[in-house]
C-alpha cells in the first residue's frame, strides 16, 4: 500500500515529460518560423500549435507562449553585442546568416583607435603646371578690323611663368605688306580716297593671367585639358600711311608709335609640354593719317600727314605652345 503512491508518482512523471519534450519541440520549429516575422505573430503561432496538439489546458497556455517567445530569442554572436533587433535577432547576425562573405571581419574597437595619417585631396592635381616653365608660342596673326587692307604676320612669344597663374613675357610679329600696285591702280581708277595704314612690325611686354583651366571630352574618349588666359602689355609698333590721295608725289616713312594691346586666349593641351593656342588681341596707339587735300606745293612734307587718330588693330592669332622643361614634378603639401 504504501509503494503505490511511488509508483503512481512515477507513472505521472513519465506521462508528462514526453508531452513537455514534444510541445518543447514544437514550440522550437516555431521560433523558427517566426524568425521573419514579429514577436507577437511568434507568440500567436507557438499558442496555436500547442492547443492543436492536445497539451493546452487553460493552465499550460501562458508557459508554452514563454517557451515559444525564449526559443525566438537568438544567441549573440561571439564578441558581438547582446541587443537584439525586433524578429529574433541582431542586425549584424543576419546580415551573417544571409551572406556570409558580406559579414564583416573587422575588429572595430581596433580600427577606431588606429590613428589616421592619410591626406585625401578632393580637387584633382592640375594636367599641366606652368610655375618656373617658359613657354614658346609660335603663330600665326591676321587682322579683323581693317576692310580695306589685311595685316597678316608671323608670331613669337616668350612667357615665364612666376606662378601658376601670372607669367611675364614678350612677344614681337612682323607683318607681312600685300599692298600691290594694282590697288593702288584701282583706288586711283575708282576714285576712292580712304586713308590706309601698312604696318611693319610690332614688340611689346606683356602680363598673362590664367584665370581657369579645365577639361573637355572629344573624338570619343579622349580628354582634352585646356586653360584660358588674358594678357595685355606695352610696346611699340611700326607703321606708315599707305599714298592715297597722291601716290606720285608722297612717299611716307615707317614711324614707332606707343602701344598698348589687351586680349584673350584659349590653350588646349595635347600633352603636359605641348598645346595649340588660339588668341585675340587688340593693339592700340595714335595714328597719323594722310592729308585728304593735296597743297600746292606736293613736294612740302609738312602737308603730307592730316589727323591723328586712336587706331584699333585686332588680331587673330592661330598657333602652338611648347613649355620647357617638359617634365615638371608636384610638391604636394606636407
Amino acid at each position: 500500500m504504501k509503494s503505490s503512491p511511488i509508483g503512481l508518482l512515477v507513472a505521472v512523471a513519465l506521462g508528462i515529460f514526453p508531452a513537455q519534450s514534444w510541445a518543447a519541440g514544437k514550440s522550437h520549429a516555431a521560433g523558427k518560423a517566426a524568425a521573419a516575422k514579429d514577436s507577437k505573430g511568434a507568440t500567436d503561432s507557438a499558442v496555436v500549435d500547442a492547443d492543436a496538439s492536445g497539451a493546452g489546458a487553460p493552465a499550460t497556455d501562458a508557459a508554452a507562449a514563454g517557451d515559444t517567445a525564449g526559443s525566438v530569442t537568438a544567441t549573440p554572436a561571439p564578441g558581438g553585442d547582446d541587443s537584439a533587433t525586433p524578429g529574433g535577432g541582431s542586425g549584424l547576425d543576419d546580415i551573417c546568416k544571409i551572406d556570409p562573405a558580406a559579414c564583416p571581419n573587422l575588429d572595430m574597437d581596433k580600427e577606431a583607435a588606429r590613428p589616421l595619417k592619410e591626406q585625401i585631396f578632393a580637387v584633382q592635381q592640375a594636367y599641366a603646371l606652368r610655375v618656373r616653365r617658359l613657354e614658346l608660342q609660335l603663330g600665326w596673326s591676321v587682322s579683323m578690323n581693317d576692310q580695306f587692307v589685311s595685316h597678316p604676320a608671323p608670331v613669337l612669344a616668350l612667357n615665364y611663368y612666376i606662378t601658376n597663374v601670372l607669367a611675364i613675357g614678350i612677344n614681337g610679329e612682323y607683318y607681312l605688306n600685300n599692298d600691290k600696285e594694282f590697288n593702288a591702280q584701282v583706288r586711283r581708277s575708282a576714285r576712292v580716297a580712304v586713308p590706309l595704314t601698312e604696318y611693319q612690325w610690332a614688340a611689346a611686354l606683356n602680363f598673362t593671367y590664367v584665370p581657369a583651366y579645365g577639361k573637355f571630352a572629344g573624338f570619343g574618349d579622349f580628354i582634352f585639358h585646356y586653360d584660358a588666359y588674358v594678357v595685355g602689355g606695352v610696346g611699340a609698333i611700326s607703321v606708315r600711311p599707305i599714298p592715297v590721295i597722291d601716290p606720285d608725289n608722297r612717299n611716307f616713312s615707317f614711324e614707332p608709335k606707343l602701344a598698348f594691346n589687351a586680349g584673350i586666349g584659349l590653350r588646349i593641351f595635347f600633352n603636359r609640354w605641348f598645346a595649340a593656342v588660339l588668341e585675340v588681341r587688340d593693339y592700340v596707339f595714335n595714328d597719323k593719317l594722310e592729308n585728304l587735300t593735296v597743297d600746292r606745293n606736293p613736294a612740302n612734307k609738312n602737308t603730307w600727314y592730316g589727323e591723328t587718330s586712336l587706331t584699333n588693330n585686332v588680331q587673330a592669332q592661330f598657333g602652338v605652345a611648347f613649355f620647357i622643361p617638359p617634365s615638371f614634378d608636384y610638391r604636394l603639401p606636407k
